[in-house]
């Protein structure tokens, strides 16, 4: 497959360390990341310009947000989706929730794990298994307001993960980071219908792929944990880039910026012990890298009104 050429590593943008930060994603409005800590149990907000943050704390883990039409956020929060505006609360106070709909668990050891919109504004997402077993029971779901809660037609997985669209939206990746390799399938919005599932890329050694979003040429940029790296592959599966971390567990992904030319990645802290938190101190952080000639899409929003 090749190894790529490798950029610059990235640099420290917000020094959050989280214990599992996920989920991040630029509020062009605003302009402004959102990101989540899932067992931190809070919601962050980032300005690139102010090089400031803000939290809020949540009643439970969210395993992923998404921007919503009216301003508000969609989680993702253990074992159901909720509306929430946490700029109606002080910053570092917790969060009051409006709860939208309950997801169907196969067990007690389930969450919702990693999400995204799709390109007509429906969010797509998938559970975790967090059972030590890890058994492939975690499904992928697609809600919205006007359809509900819709089951996809994906094998069950442990961790799902790495969820994203082609620009056109007809084609959509997703992954079980313990598979080691990155899926692609047919997809269609309007009747969340998955066919021709394939693979797409396989990760080479003990990295797992996590977090992914794709840019504008098609490209897929994927979030690789353990392996302290966010790696491109070209339309066709070829690894072409590489950008170092200085974090062992790069956990999502997002392009940003006026140009949406600034890759900002989350990471973890969870797991690691004395010796590499001293090695790597950000772990937890938000890190960025300045790409040249490479422009992501523009974020959806959910219709919640």
């Amino acid at each position: 497959m090749g190894e790529g050429r490798t950029l610059p590593t990235a640099a420290l943008a917000f020094d959050s360390r989280c214990t599992l930060g996920e989920s991040i994603v630029w509020c062009a409005r605003e302009r402004v990341l959102w990101w989540t800590d899932i067992k931190g149990r809070r919601i962050w907000r980032g300005s690139p310009e102010a090089g400031s943050t803000q939290w809020w704390s949540t009643p439970g883990r969210v395993g992923s947000l998404a921007l919503c039409e009216s301003g508000r956020l969609l989680l993702g929060m253990e074992d159901a989706l909720y509306f929430v505006d946490p700029t109606r609360h002080a910053a570092g106070t917790g969060l009051s929730c409006e709860h939208l709909v309950d997801v169907p668990m196969e067990g007690t050891a389930m969450r919702i794990n990693d999400g995204r919109l799709d390109r007509s504004g429906n969010f797509v997402f998938g559970c975790i298994n967090e059972d030590p077993a890890h058994a492939r029971t975690a499904r992928f779901h697609q809600y919205s307001l006007g359809q509900g809660l819709r089951a996809l037609d994906i094998a069950p997985v442990a961790i799902a993960n790495g969820i994203g669209f082609d620009p056109d939206g007809q084609g959509m990746y997703y992954c079980d980071s313990l598979q080691r390799s990155i899926m692609h399938a047919r997809y269609d919005a309007a009747t969340a219908t998955i066919t021709d599932a394939r693979v797409f890329a396989l990760i080479a050694g003990d990295a797992e792929p996590d977090g992914a979003a794709v840019d504008a040429a098609g490209r897929v940029w994927s979030a690789q944990w353990g392996a302290g790296q966010v790696v491109r592959y070209s339309a066709a599966g070829e690894v072409e880039l590489r950008v170092p971390v200085p974090a062992s567990q790069p956990t999502c992904v997002a392009f940003a910026g006026d140009d949406l030319g600034t890759l900002y990645v989350t990471s973890a802290r969870d797991g690691l012990d004395a010796a590499a938190l001293h090695a790597l101190p950000a772990s937890g952080g938000v890190f960025r890298a300045a790409l040249e000639g490479v422009r992501g899409l523009p974020e959806p929003r959910f219709a919640d009104a």
